[in-house]
Parts: C-alpha cells; structure tokens; sequence
C-alpha cells in the first residue's frame, strides 16, 4: 500500500498546530460529505482519505508515531503489533537485511545460512503476525499455522461497511466488512492462514479496530452528538439543520427549548452489524449558544419581553 501524505491531504503543514488541523478537516469534510457528493465514488473516496488523515494527524499520539515512522505508518496500521513492537520487529528486520548483505558479499561457497528464513519476511503478516517466535526460523518448520492480527477502519467505514487486501503467506485476501463493524469485532477466514508444508493451512483471525470521530460518539449502537443551538431560536423554536451519518436532517424545535435538552433520532444511529436494515438510535444534545454581544435593537426587545414576564 502507497504512503499517504496526511498534512497533504488536509492541506496543512507539518508544524500546523492542533487547531489548525482541526479547522482544515471540517472545512474538507463538509465539502466532500457523502450527502453531498451522493454517486461521485472519486468524492467518496476523497472523504475517506480526509476522515482517515484527521484520525492520525488529530490525535497528538497517532500523529507523533506518523511523524516519526513516516514511510512505514501503512505497514505499522496492519500489523496489528503495538508501536513498541512494531519498531522493534523493524529493527530486527533491517538486522537481518544487513547480514544477508555481508553474506552476499563474501560470496561463501556453501549454502546460504539465512535461506528460507528471509522468504515473505516483509509480508505483512509473515512479518509482525506470525507465531512470535524467532524470525529468521524457516516457516516450513510451522505446520498450517493460524495467523492473526488487527485491521484499523474509520467511523464511516465502519457505518457503511468496507474492504481490505491482506497479503497472507503470498496470498492476496479480500476481507470484507460489514456495516456496523465495532471495536473488537473478530472476522474469521476458514483456511486463509500460514500454508503448512503437510496438510491445509491455518486459519486467518482478523480484529477491527474503529477510529474514533470527532462529531459522533458511539455507545453499542446508538450514537450520541453535541449540537450548537442559537438561544432565539431555542426561544422562539423552529427547524434545526444537522448532518446525521446517513445525510442531513431537519429537527424540530419547540418553542423555549432548553438547554442541554437531548433529542433522540430514532433510526438514525449505526448499522446493527449482520442485521441488514437495522440501526440504532442518535442522541442529539442541544447546546444553546448565548450571544457575545447584543444589537441596540436586540437589547431593547429583550427588555419589552422581560418587563411583559
């Protein structure tokens, strides 16, 4: 998988500050919203690449192992091993690469000692999935193995379902996930695991891990959200546009609306994973904004109001 250039595809710089980065993806995500470019798949695609780039570059952790891994962040997203791990097995490897070199390069007569133990190293599971034990063993000492590991999608991924290539063992795996995919989900691929040299291979265990966004919040398969609610419209009531998961929606307001009043949206949460037409509930908190600083007209109506209480 190519690297992605995250402060690129924000269009932020390097040392862009938090707020920074925050401001440049609502701006992005708003124009590329699925609910606005509805059948554009290249759009679509876009929105993906912004969401997933916030996931990383919005979080001060995620952003700093970017930063310092750079090239390999790809590889480190489907390892499935911790940061620690990760950079260790890499170190390991790159060990292992520089021996192979002065092997090579005093040319010895006899048989390569590293041969069999470097085959499919760098693939993505034989590198950081596999049994654990010492790389340089040769796999053919494993017998159909299982192989497994950790897959990171995005909220929207995980609201609208979704697809990744694995390599496993040389082999290119299409794992498809659901809509309404959840923190700890495990997918289980029947004989798509290390290939034995007697008998069938293993099988493959994927688990999902969801990115966090940074509008919706998720509790089982409902939804909960934070809504900006302008204090005359909160007094006077009327329609309240927001931007759900599945596109927008208008809200009712009544008159005299409260603050901190939670509305719920019942159908508009996420996909109950395996239960095609199925969703859960979003919760709207309706947060009413109070004005800086009021017009003299403003001001003068609020007393007619006050004094007629």
């Amino acid at each position: 998988m190519a690297f992605r250039d995250y402060y690129n595809i924000l269009g932020v710089s390097k040392n862009a500050s938090e707020k920074e980065i925050k401001k440049a993806y609502r701006k992005l995500a708003t124009e590329y919203h699925p609910d606005k470019t509805k059948g554009n798949k290249d759009l679509e695609e876009k929105f993906k690449e912004i969401s997933e780039a916030y996931q990383v570059l919005g979080n001060a952790e995620r952003r700093k192992q970017y930063d310092e891994l750079g090239a390999d962040w790809e590889q480190f997203q489907q390892s499935g091993a911790s940061y620690e791990d990760f950079v260790a097995q890499k170190k390991q490897y790159e060990q292992y690469q520089r021996q192979r070199q002065r092997q090579s390069r005093r040319q010895y007569a006899g048989a390569d000692p590293f041969q069999g133990g470097g085959q499919g190293f760098s693939d993505f599971f034989e590198a950081f999935f596999g049994g654990g034990g010492n790389p340089f063993e040769e796999s053919q000492h494993f017998t159909g193995a299982d192989v497994s590991g950790e897959v990171a999608i995005d909220f929207m991924e995980a609201y609208h379902g979704t697809e990744r290539i694995l390599d496993v063992d040389g082999n290119q795996i299409k794992l498809k996930i659901k809509p309404g995919a959840y923190n700890g989900l495990q997918l289980r691929a029947r004989g798509k695991g290390q290939k034995g040299s007697h008998g069938k291979a293993g099988d493959l265990y994927v688990r999902i891990r969801v990115n966090e966004h940074p509008t919706f919040k998720r509790e089982g398969h409902n939804l909960h959200m934070d809504v900006e609610v302008d204090v005359f419209d909160a007094l006077l009531g009327g329609d309240l546009p927001i931007m759900t998961p599945s596109g927008k929606v208008n809200i009712k307001l009544k008159e005299g609306t409260q603050n901190q009043k939670t509305l719920r949206l019942r159908g508009k949460g996420m996909p109950i994973y395996g239960k095609p037409g199925q969703f859960g509930d979003l919760l709207v908190t309706l947060n009413v904004k109070l004005p800086k600083k009021l017009s003299q007209k403003q001001r003068e109506l609020l007393k007619q109001a006050k004094n007629a209480g």
